[in-house]
């Protein structure tokens, strides 16, 4: 059990995308073994932030029109 703020959770979103983003780029140079350590890491920070996703609770208002975006 962790307590983070909201906050703390964009930061960590906002970092992963940052990562994720920087691992995306392969170098010609890299060879099998790093192409695959980089692909294992995007498919670790993808899989992260899909799970921050769902843990997540999104309120919709009670009364009025939901403006989403």
């Amino acid at each position: 059990m962790f307590e983070l703020s909201v906050d703390d959770i964009d930061l960590i979103e906002n970092s992963l995308r940052r990562a994720q983003t920087a691992l995306s780029h392969a170098d010609r140079d890299e060879s099998e073994q790093e192409r695959r350590e980089r692909e294992e890491a995007l498919t670790r920070i993808h899989d992260l932030l899909g799970r921050l996703h769902d843990q997540k609770i999104f309120y919709r208002p009670k009364s009025g029109v939901y403006v989403g975006g």
